[in-house]
């Protein structure tokens, strides 16, 4: 394994990365900016604002990027001379942030909700996976889960990391987009019980947070909140790769670059909002890793 290079830095908090166009994006929360970049931090832009702090990012298969404004509850789609309108509301069906989403071939997404005030410590709480489909229509897709958090589609599945849950959990994707009931992709431990957030990450093996899309071999690299690291996991839960961040926290991951073989990590020393809104010691590293993107 490579040794870790630093892309970006001097940002608050860095989530949602994505490997598109020969770009790395990702979204900074508390300068509330949508960002790409090439592979090595080079031409840096900002693709758009978003005041109500963006999240996930994906695209229609016209291209339109897709944006989760978390605070409003809003999905928002650029269109073609920048602008950002409203593409969801799904502010009727969550009264919590939005978190990160996944955009499929049809144009049809999952969104993940905080379920609780994560950030004032309020009893935690499960809440389940939104689906906005391709006519802008929202419903309720899944079951509660424990804090919904980075999803990938593989084959014919979408799998979402429940960070207080200690696993990967998939759901086989209907032809409408209605999703099979929850399986275990992979359980590293039991769900925590505790309902203060706190105690419950005490409690946990590990705390899935982002993760990146399959590679060539099936397996999922997962952004450990909780280990300062990125472990890669194949179906079924067996951990056969790690990539320590050393002393800071690892909270979302991609892979990209030109031969699909760069893993992008969006690090911080924590998640806590009042330490993040006004700090800049967030980066985004990358290493090289063997088996390249699917």
């Amino acid at each position: 394994m490579a040794e870790l290079s630093t892309v970006l830095s001097d940002m608050s908090f860095l989530e949602g990365p994505r490997w598109h166009d020969g770009r790395i994006w990702l979204s900074d929360f508390y300068t509330y900016r949508v960002l790409s970049a090439r592979a090595d931090g080079s031409d840096l832009r900002t693709e758009a604002e978003v005041p109500q702090q963006p999240s996930g990012l994906g695209w229609l298969p016209d291209g339109r990027l897709l944006v989760v404004s978390m605070r409003d509850r809003r999905i928002l789609r650029r269109e073609s001379d920048g602008t950002l309108v409203t593409h969801a509301d799904l502010s009727g069906h969550t009264e919590h942030l939005l978190n990160d989403m996944v955009v499929d071939g049809g144009g049809g997404l999952w969104v993940g909700t905080f379920g609780f005030d994560l950030m004032n410590g309020a009893p935690r709480a499960a809440a389940p996976l939104l689906r906005v489909a391709p006519d802008g229509t929202v419903s309720v897709a899944s079951e509660p889960l424990h804090f919904a958090n980075g999803p990938a589609l593989t084959g014919g599945d979408l799998v979402v990391a429940e960070t207080f849950g200690n696993r990967l959990s998939a759901f086989a994707i209907g032809d409408d987009g209605t999703l099979g009931p929850r399986r275990d992709w992979a359980l590293f431990g039991p769900p925590s019980a505790a309902d203060d957030p706190s105690d419950a990450i005490a409690e946990l093996t590990v705390a899935p947070d982002g993760i990146s899309v399959p590679d060539a071999e099936g397996a999922i690299w997962v952004a450990d909140a909780i280990g300062n690291r990125a472990i890669r996991v194949r179906p079924g839960g067996l951990v056969d790769g790690e990539v320590s961040t050393g002393q800071v926290g690892t909270y979302a991951c991609a892979l990209g670059g030109d031969d699909g073989r760069t893993l992008f990590l969006c690090t911080a020393p924590g998640f806590a909002e009042h330490e993040r809104r006004d700090t800049r010691l967030a980066q985004l590293l990358a290493v090289r890793v063997a088996v390249p993107a699917a």
